[in-house]
């Protein structure tokens, strides 16, 4: 005989009925949730008629949907979730439970969802900065290759001005031998070869470097180009625009640099005073070229007080078009910050006979822009 704290005779069965099907539609919802939220979420609406254990299940359904997908698709399934919880408890409870259990399962859902839709924006975010990065890094990779090569494009109308000026004095010489009356008649015969060969040179040279001129407008063709010997005249320049240079210049003797040597020292002087005059306006600028074994030039100017400033667009095209330099020279290209607040840009160009006929080595660059 049971006593009247014993439970019904069909509650051993109801209560583990309730909780299979509660843990079948919990299997069905982690299983799909991701992948087919709204209709996840809607087959969960109608399993709450089901199983009470459906309650918590239709619950993290909809937090599934406001996470994954608009408040479009949200809205409805949640209106129609509270609309059958009200309904449920109407039926089945009093008036008390009913209150109870109506104000509950508001404000769970008003939770989930705020959730829900929280680290949906959280995710959107993340997603957008990302997308953010990639594209600032792709802009900078090919602003860099632009620069590079732009930078190329320059120092092949350098080559050609100069290959020009060689080419157009061996002519005249070649010429002025396949003349001399007194020559004997196979070394005229050789000059006029000679003469004619560095002419056909000078036009395959024009057709194939002077496309390059098309794409500088303003270019001058016959500008003579800078040897190191003009350095003091750019410095003196510089000064006269406004900057503080010093110039400490030791090369004892500056017929040992390479033309071509002494051309790229140019630029890197001459971009080194832009980079300074730039990011460190009115700073001292000391500006060092030595010869030893290498051709040294180093450019040290002060930075401004205070914390490094974002790079501008398009800043540290200059250096990358001097590693293009540097690295034609089989050199090395060295710039960044120093501990003492200053910031440094440094190059070291072979004066070897190997280097200066072009052996095209690879240069080496360390270094963070400016």
């Amino acid at each position: 005989m049971g006593t009247k704290d014993d439970p019904p005779p069909d509650a051993t069965i109801v209560v583990p009925r309730d909780l299979a099907i509660g843990a079948v539609w919990l299997v069905f919802l982690l299983l799909f949730r991701r992948r087919y939220p709204v209709a996840v979420a809607v087959t969960m609406t109608v399993a709450q008629w089901t199983a009470t254990s459906a309650l918590g299940t239709a619950a993290v359904a909809v937090y599934s949907l406001a996470m994954l997908r608009s408040w479009r698709a949200l809205v409805p399934v949640a209106a129609a979730n509270m609309a059958l919880i009200v309904a449920l408890f109407w039926i089945t409870s009093s008036w008390h439970q009913f209150r109870q259990g109506t104000v509950v399962f508001v404000l769970l859902y008003a939770v989930l969802i705020t959730a829900g839709m929280l680290v949906r924006s959280r995710r959107q975010l993340i997603a957008s900065m990302e997308e953010r990065a990639r594209a600032a890094e792709t802009e900078q990779r090919l602003r860099v290759e632009e620069a590079r090569l732009l930078e190329r494009e320059r120092i092949a109308r350098e080559m050609h001005d100069v290959l020009a000026h060689r080419i157009s004095l061996l002519a005249v010489h070649a010429g002025a031998l396949e003349f001399r009356p007194d020559a004997p008649a196979d070394q005229r015969e050789a000059a006029g070869i000679i003469r004619q060969s560095a002419y056909e040179a000078m036009e395959d040279l024009r057709e194939v470097i002077g496309v390059l001129r098309a794409d500088a407008p303003g270019a001058d063709p016959e500008r003579p180009q800078p040897t190191l010997a003009d350095v003091p005249a750019l410095v003196r320049e510089s000064r006269r625009a406004g900057g503080r240079i010093t110039l400490e210049e030791e090369v004892p003797d500056p017929g040992r640099v390479p033309a071509r040597v002494g051309r790229h020292a140019y630029r890197i002087v001459q971009e080194g005073l832009t980079n300074a005059r730039k990011h460190a306006p009115g700073a001292d600028v000391r500006v060092a070229v030595r010869t030893g074994d290498d051709l040294d030039i180093e450019i040290v100017n002060r930075l401004p007080p205070g914390p490094p400033a974002a790079p501008l667009p398009g800043s540290g095209s200059g250096l990358v078009g001097l590693a293009e330099r540097v690295a034609l020279l089989g050199g090395t290209l060295e710039h960044g910050r120093t501990a003492g607040g200053r910031f440094r840009l440094r190059a070291r160009l072979p004066l070897g006979a190997a280097h200066a006929a072009g052996s095209g080595g690879k240069g080496e660059v360390h270094g963070e822009l400016l």
